[in-house]
């Protein structure tokens, strides 16, 4: 199935991210504070805190979120499994809607997974 491109919103998302870098740095460097402390690793690992995040971006149907946090959880080296058991409880709390938006996360593993690796690689 032919659908948006999650490579493409990240992208999207990340020029206007960085033009809000420069209209807003406070704001946007104490944003990424908050984001460095929270995502640091504790009692929880890193990984599970990200697939935290990824369950709230599908909750939130917020395919950006879906987009970079699939991306974050790809180059953590999540399995498809951690990722489907992340999305099955997360449809569970969410419902059909939900359900709609974890197929996307799927979608989003599935082509971010190849273009990563192949970067990795080279």
């Amino acid at each position: 199935m032919e659908g948006k491109s999650f490579v493409q919103i990240t992208t999207d998302v990340a020029a206007g991210l960085d033009e809000m870098r420069r209209e807003v740095p406070e704001a946007m460097q104490a944003f990424g504070h908050l984001a460095k402390a929270s995502m640091k690793a504790g009692s929880l690992s890193a990984l599970h805190k990200e697939l935290i995040a990824l369950a709230i971006g599908v909750s939130s149907r917020c395919d950006a979120c879906i987009g970079f946090h699939v991306k974050a959880l790809v180059r953590m080296g999540v399995t498809r499994e951690q990722l489907m058991e992340t999305l099955a409880v997360c449809t569970y709390m969410g419902g059909g809607p939900t359900l709609m938006y974890a197929a996307e996360a799927v979608r989003a593993y599935d082509e971010l997974l190849p273009r990563l690796q192949k970067k990795d690689a080279a």
